[in-house]
């Protein structure tokens, strides 16, 4: 007999606890590439106009990728959020090309004088940082959406040979 103030344990409820962990590293990928994006535009310096092209377009992915999107949207929201995350590992993965091109020779009329090192090594770190947490949250959604169409087959196959 159980001890008083004590509940017993269920499947259900050790399942849901099972399943519940897994979402919430999922979400935290999320987010904090989300937030490693935003710094991905925050550390370029409004020098000309693709900069700030690059400021506003992780400022916009990156915010999509905070708010609650796919629960706003509805059908489509884990859709836009897919997009929102590759488009954000796409400009991250990008910046990071384009930062190692500008070091060597002058890229768009701008060549990286590497007069500042603390900022360079800040826009790698958050270019990277940005590229693993969004692509094993891509990782995750391309996974998670093969396991879907996985078991639409199984109870397809099953109700036709019913």
């Amino acid at each position: 007999m159980p001890a008083v103030g004590t509940r017993r344990s269920t499947s259900k409820h050790v399942a849901s606890r099972q399943i519940g962990r897994p979402a919430r590293v999922w979400l935290a990928a999320r987010l904090l590439g989300a937030l490693a994006l935003l710094s991905v535009g925050a550390v370029h310096p409004t020098i000309g106009p693709l900069f700030l092209v690059n400021f506003a377009v992780a400022t916009v992915l990156g915010v999509a990728l905070l708010v609650p999107v796919d629960r706003w949207v509805g059908r489509w929201g884990g859709a836009l959020v897919a997009l929102a995350a590759a488009g954000g590992l796409g400009l991250a993965a990008g910046s990071l090309v384009l930062l190692t091109v500008a070091e060597r020779r002058p890229l768009f009329g701008f060549r990286e004088p590497g007069y500042d090192p603390a900022a360079i090594a800040a826009s790698r770190g958050a270019e990277v940082a940005t590229v693993i947490l969004l692509g094993l949250y891509l990782a995750h959604l391309a996974g998670r959406a093969a396991a879907r169409r996985r078991a639409g087959r199984q109870t397809a196959t099953e109700q036709r040979y019913r």
